[in-house]
Formats: C-alpha cells, structure tokens, sequence
C-alpha cells in the first residue's frame, strides 16, 4: 500500500534529474514535480491510515463500544512502550488484523469482527502482541524505505513507456530500461524475503512479551482456518489488504476451474501454470508459510520447559 502511495513523488524525483540533464530547458517542469514530492510524503502519512480503513471497511470504535480489544490492546501497548494506537472495527468475517500507521504516535489497529469472534482471549493478546511489534519494530518505516528502489524502477519503466519521452531521453532511454527492470526484477523478491523475516520477528517479539509463545500458535491455526473456511469472493474483496495483515488474506493456490461441455477438462498447460504459481509465492510471497511460523512458536514453546 505505501509502495503504491510513493510510486508518483519518487518517480518524479529521479525524472528531475535525468530530465534536467538531458534538457536544461525542462528544469521549471521537473522543479514543479520534485515539489509534488514533498506535498506526497505529508500526504503518506495521513492518507493511508483512512484508505486501508475503507479497504478495511473499518472504523474507529470507541472504548465503551469494543472494551475487549481495547481493554487488551491497552496492556500491550504498555508492555512494548508505545502509545495506544486508535482501534478501528471491520465487520466483516474475513480474519483481518493489521497496524497501520508509519509513526508510533499515529497509528490504527484494525481488526475485524471475524478475528474477534474466532479467538480466545489469550489469542487476541497474541495477535494484538504481533501487531504491536511492528510498531515497536518501526516495520512499516523499514519496509516503506525497502521498497524505494522497486517503485523507483516500476515508476521510471512506466514513464519511459511514452513516446515523447522515449525521444526526449534519446540514447539514454534503452540503458535506463534495462536498469529499471533489472531492478525491479531483483528487488521484488529481495523486499518480500524482508518483509517475511520482520514477521517472524514480530512473532517471536509477541511470544517473548505475552510469555506464551503457544497462545499465538493457536490464534495463528484458528485464523488460517478461518480463511479456508471464508468465501473466495470475500477473500477477494480483502486481497488489496493481504501483505499488511497478520495472515495473507488470499489463496496460495491457483483456482483449477475444469473445462469442457461437461466440466470434465483439464486447463491447459495445468502442470506448468501450478508450478509457475508456486514459484512466484515462494520468491513473492510477504509471509513465511502459517505450517512453519507454528513450527517455530511451538519450538520456543518447548525452549521454556
């Protein structure tokens, strides 16, 4: 989501320069668009927080309205030191439960009726726990400049795919298309190995600060379930949301919607396309495997005997 918010400031801040360079003419323009900037980072900082909420279909609840969750969020934020981030509530059944927000002072909690329905109270503080980690982490901040160099890459791609500009930038256009794509290509995967190791951190952050590694195992197995169990159009409508909250909100798995008069038709190419899905998830993917981060919590639940 942040990726997206930075694609058209940074691509204009690498564009200022290149242009200013190759036409000393376009200054004023690029000077206009390296300004924009500016107005976009403020505009990050206080326009994602209601976007995810709308995703989310979120929002704020008041301490009297959710005293569970606000009650437990409460006592973690006090365990991790940071300040009580605003709740915000979805409705729906899909197991949302992310933190949004780059700084620790404002960020949303947001979590749907769903998660609340399926876990325990031990639970709940588990994934409040691995939430809160994240922002004691600065997670968002990390991941945010992380992914600089893939929406700088992605962005330039993008802007040199016109004609007029591909003319203006003459001889230089072809190496900045290779460098763009070259980046971009590499980046993904490095970005999302990043992403996958600061959840396992706020995993093990959310063991160590409830004293119950066993309790998040838990929640994590009951909301996998519960995204099995949760309709596909519906998991649709949250995909948008899946690299922020603590489960990827999606299937792994290619849908295999058989062919034929009689529906008794293998796709084509089936074998390659399955595999080819599987290998993107493993370099793509912003979350560990659930099966080995309860592995793992379950191994540290051994560790304190």
């Amino acid at each position: 989501m942040a990726s997206a918010v930075w694609l058209f400031p940074l691509t204009w801040l690498v564009v200022y320069v290149a242009v200013a360079f190759v036409d000393p003419g376009s200054r004023a323009l690029a000077t206009s668009g390296a300004a924009s900037l500016l107005a976009a980072i403020a505009a990050l900082e206080y326009g994602q927080i209601g976007t995810i909420e709308r995703l989310a279909g979120a929002v704020p609840v008041d301490p009297e309205d959710a005293p569970r969750v606000h009650r437990t969020t409460t006592r973690v934020a006090t365990l991790y030191d940071v300040p009580v981030p605003t709740i915000a509530v979805s409705e729906r059944d899909a197991p949302e439960a992310m933190a949004v927000g780059l700084r620790p002072g404002n960020v949303h909690l947001v979590i749907s009726l769903g998660t609340l329905r399926a876990l325990s109270d031990d639970e709940l503080e588990a994934v409040i726990a691995h939430e809160l980690a994240h922002v004691a982490n600065r997670d968002a901040m990390v991941m945010t400049a992380a992914s600089v160099p893939v929406v700088l890459a992605e962005g330039i791609r993008t802007y040199l795919g016109d004609d007029d500009v591909r003319e203006t930038f003459g001889f230089l256009t072809a190496p900045l298309v290779l460098v763009a794509s070259a980046t971009s290509l590499l980046g993904r995967p490095v970005t999302a190995g990043l992403s996958r190791a600061r959840e396992r951190a706020a995993d093990r952050a959310a063991a160590e600060t409830t004293g119950s590694p066993a309790a998040l195992a838990s929640a994590l197995r009951t909301l996998d379930d519960r995204i099995d169990e949760t309709p596909r159009r519906d998991l649709r409508d949250v995909s948008s949301l899946s690299s922020l909250s603590i489960l990827p909100l999606e299937d792994d798995e290619v849908e295999k919607v058989m062919l034929g008069p009689d529906g008794d038709t293998e796709p084509s190419y089936w074998w390659h396309r399955k595999r080819l899905s599987r290998l993107s998830n493993w370099l793509f993917r912003t979350h560990p495997p659930t099966t080995s981060r309860i592995e793992s919590l379950q191994r540290l639940e051994g560790e304190r005997w």
